[in-house]
């Protein structure tokens, strides 16, 4: 398929009605509201095609841009790629969802996602926490800097809740996921967790609860799957 045929079956299956809900969630024009069913059908013909998912996230196309991160070849992006990529990632889902997991299943996701966190930009910066979240629960833990990720720690409870809303969010799931799948932390992070308490973000229009952590984490032991980590982080 090409990215004219793309496009044009994309605003076929466009839906007003999920394109309200979604921009109640951050996703900005321009965009047709394609639901994510419709959008994996795409996937699983095309499969991946590194050029053109670049293409398609180029177009600037909200709906173009998620498909382009599902059908990416993570593993052929490179640093430029995924600085393009983030910079460009202006609507939630696109910042993080989408280019967190072409990160985390590239050759430079921890690299990144070290750098994104001290950007100025809040998309770029809720893409680096997102970035992380993904890594701890997709890679070994004997593939993480665990050193690292104790920093890190620290750095989300010393500031997470004088920082602004989207990152807040970043940082909190970060907190969720290094606690459920890095078991050798998962003391330290539900410490962590209940000096925290509760951490607020503002969802104006939606009825999006932001789970507590250490709550959280006791889910994911009570249901057997602690520390199992994902086959992939892209949904």
């Amino acid at each position: 398929m090409t990215v004219p045929e793309i496009m044009a079956t994309l605003q076929q299956h466009g839906d007003e009605g999920i394109k309200k809900i979604l921009l109640k969630h951050g996703v900005k024009e321009p965009f047709f509201g394609v639901k994510v069913e419709y959008l994996k059908i795409i996937q699983k013909k095309i499969k991946t095609n590194y050029q053109l998912a670049k293409d398609l996230y180029a177009t600037g196309n909200a709906d173009a841009m998620y498909l382009a991160g599902l059908i990416a070849s993570d593993e052929h992006m490179s640093k430029g790629d995924l600085q393009t990529w983030v910079s460009g990632a202006l609507s939630n889902n696109i910042a993080d969802y989408t280019v967190p997991w072409v990160a985390t299943g590239s050759n430079y996701g921890f690299e990144l996602a070290l750098e994104w966190i001290d950007d100025v930009e809040e998309n770029v910066v809720s893409a680096g926490w997102h970035t992380l979240a993904n890594l701890v629960s997709l890679k070994l833990d004997s593939e993480l800097d665990l050193k690292e990720l104790k920093i890190l720690l620290g750095r989300v409870e010393e500031n997470v809740h004088t920082s602004p809303n989207r990152i807040r969010t970043g940082m909190n799931n970060f907190l969720i996921c290094l606690g459920s799948y890095v078991t050798p932390m998962t003391d330290e992070v539900i410490a962590a967790a209940n000096r925290i308490g509760q951490i607020t973000v503002i969802k104006e229009g939606t009825a999006c609860k932001t789970p507590l952590a250490a709550d959280y984490i006791a889910r994911v032991k009570a249901k057997g799957n602690w520390g199992k980590k994902k086959k992939t982080v892209k949904c």
